[in-house]
């Protein structure tokens, strides 16, 4: 009979144990529960992970085509291919974050009235959030790495942080130039991060003794996907002739919350919040 008794009693001590522990509260969790969830909800919490799913950037855009137009002075030889030549990749020369005013800046001097409006960027030309401010590395060309922001730069801010939505169409900025039938500029790089945009038909940003011209850079975008193949197409060709864009012709999508915006005269980086030179109108 003590046989026969031991194991139930063995049971009854187990049984007793438990209750007792579900009456204290749980004393060691196996598995992590959000302190907002009390012991009472513990055993019909379910942890499910957030998957979120990145928007398709690089989705085509619905009637875009694209033309190009012969380079009228070509690549400066000797220098690295475009993805690996900074002055062509402003992700590879790269930037950092400073902690200046986010708005439109009011400068004094000359004002070139033909100059890209940054604007005409958004299908709705508003003046979007400025959410960051950045200023754009130096080079070192023998060593090939980035240097930090020139200090002969008197701009506070080279390159500016605009608000967007994921897939957000951007436009080409749109300008008084045309550097032939309508076209305002010349793409001289393009990739599924970020395009550069000049606005002429030579395929150099700067000269020691005359005028090149603006680049534009825009980053944080994919740019639109039968446009980065013709530009693949006639980069492999040998860079004689290039994709060209009019003012307001849509070139990409916008990968999350943030576009950034920079642009060079004749190679010298201006401020992107200037209101009088790529704002008109605009001025505060």
């Amino acid at each position: 009979m003590a046989r026969l008794l031991r194991p139930l009693l063995i049971v009854a001590v187990s049984l007793l144990v438990i209750a007792a522990g579900r009456a204290a509260g749980t004393a060691i969790a196996e598995y992590p529960t959000p302190p907002a969830i009390s012991s009472a909800d513990q055993d019909y919490f379910v942890y499910l992970p957030l998957v979120h799913k990145a928007p398709n950037a690089c989705e085509a855009i619905p009637g875009v085509s694209y033309t190009h137009l012969g380079v009228v002075v070509g690549y400066e030889p000797g220098k690295p291919p475009p993805e690996n030549n900074p002055d062509y990749s402003l992700l590879l020369l790269g930037y950092d974050w400073v902690d200046e005013y986010k708005g439109l800046v009011l400068y004094g001097g000359d004002t070139d009235q033909k100059a890209p409006q940054f604007y005409t960027m958004f299908t709705d030309e508003r003046t979007p959030a400025f959410v960051n401010t950045y200023r754009a590395h130096g080079w070192d060309w023998e060593n090939h790495r980035p240097l930090p922001p020139p200090s002969d730069n008197p701009w506070p801010v080279t390159v500016l942080g605009v608000g967007v939505q994921p897939k957000e169409i951007i436009l080409t900025p749109d300008s008084g130039y045309d550097i032939q039938y309508g076209n305002d500029a010349m793409v001289i790089y393009a990739s599924e991060r970020e395009i550069a945009l000049k606005y002429t038909r030579d395929d150099r940003i700067s000269y020691p003794d005359q005028s090149a011209g603006y680049t534009i850079y825009i980053t944080g975008i994919c740019v639109e996907p039968s446009l980065r193949d013709l530009y693949n197409q006639l980069n492999a060709a040998g860079r004689q002739e290039l994709p060209v864009l009019r003012g307001r012709q849509p070139l990409g999508r916008a990968w999350s919350y943030e576009v950034g915006i920079a642009i060079r005269d004749n190679g010298m980086f201006g401020d992107p919040r200037s209101c009088k030179d790529h704002w008109q109108g605009r001025c505060p």
